[in-house]
This record gives C-alpha cells, sequence and structure tokens, in this order.
C-alpha cells in the first residue's frame, strides 16, 4: 500500500531495506529522463561524447575529490544513461586484480558524513552530487537536460559477479544498438 506524504501518493523506495547503502561495492545506472541521447553518440562501436557527456566522465573519475569516502574504478558514459563500479568506504583490493580496472578505493568517512549517510546512505549522496553538478552545468549552458529521478543500484556480491559487470560495462558501446536504453536518431 503506498504512504501518503503531504496528502500525495509516494512511491516506495526501490532500495534494499536490509541494507544502509553506507558501505559496499555497487553496479548502478542512471539513466536521462524518457532515455533521451543527451551526453554523445556511438559510431562503430565507439563513443562520441559532447561536453555534457565530457563533465560527466570528469565527475566520474574526480568523484573522490568532493566524495573521499567513494571511488569509480570502471564507468561508461553512454549516450542516455551511465554505467558505473562504486566502492563506498571500503576497499576495491579485490576488484583490483582485473587488469582493466586500477584504483585504490579505501578510505574513512568524516564524522559529518556519518550522520547524513545515517538517513541518506553514501551511495545515494554519491549519486545524488554526480545529478546535481550535472543539472546545474546544463542549466548555466541553457542546455536542455533533465535526469530520469532514480537510478538503479546492485550490491556486488564476488569477484564472478564484479567480472561479468566489468565485461557487461567494458562492452556496452559495442552492442549499443542492441541495447535496451538504445534510442535511434534522438
Amino acid at each position: 500500500m503506498a504512504n501518503l506524504y503531504q496528502n500525495r501518493f509516494r512511491i516506495e523506495s526501490a532500495r534494499a531495506t536490509w541494507h544502509d547503502y553506507n558501505g559496499g561495492i555497487y553496479f548502478i545506472t542512471i539513466c536521462t529522463a524518457h532515455k533521451v541521447c543527451k551526453f554523445g553518440h556511438i559510431t562503430n562501436g565507439e563513443i562520441f561524447l559532447n561536453p555534457l557527456g565530457q563533465l560527466i566522465s570528469t565527475l566520474l573519475k574526480e568523484v573522490h575529490i568532493h566524495h573521499p569516502y567513494a571511488c569509480i574504478p570502471l564507468y561508461v558514459v553512454m549516450p542516455n544513461h551511465i554505467h558505473a563500479i562504486i566502492c563506498i568506504d571500503g576497499d576495491c583490493e579485490y576488484l583490483i586484480s582485473r587488469k582493466t580496472i586500477s584504483a585504490e578505493c579505501s578510505s574513512g568517512i568524516e564524522k559529518n558524513m556519518r550522520q547524513i549517510a545515517r538517513s541518506k546512505g553514501l551511495l545515494s549522496i554519491v549519486v545524488g552530487g554526480i545529478k546535481s553538478a550535472t543539472t546545474a552545468y546544463a542549466h548555466r549552458n541553457n542546455i536542455n537536460f533533465v535526469w530520469q529521478t532514480r537510478f538503479h543500484d546492485h550490491l556486488i556480491r564476488n569477484q564472478e559477479e564484479c567480472n561479468r559487470i566489468s565485461d557487461y560495462i567494458e562492452h556496452n558501446p559495442l552492442y549499443w544498438a542492441n541495447d535496451c536504453f538504445y534510442q535511434s536518431g534522438l
């Protein structure tokens, strides 16, 4: 049954109730609203990012600057969505054994971030920061841009799963025409 908030129906959270999202390794997908291609295009399996796509790539590479408890060792910016592996307040050491991922992801959380994380979860804070910075850039540069309201996350549980997800991220541009997010001519 849907909960009412200020006399309006709310959608229940898609997050797992048994996990606090303040630590772990996640596979996330973030889409543009209506899956409209806003980040560039793919030709012959190669990604060509426009300035908005390049900004997102930079934000993902430098996530540890604004969120010292997080790192993103692998990601891909597609024309209308992002796939990434995000490590939160932990050690991505077992990911480093994979040749394609080379990042050191260990850190502690500052005291004030722990208080915020109790109510929201650090994963949501990282994703929200990326989405917010992208939207602000789009508005400053008069780019008509909107994110989908939510994002998909999956807790990575073991090395085999990590390898499978990493392969998917790395090869995603090659299979763009068959991707469930594919939008031709946009």
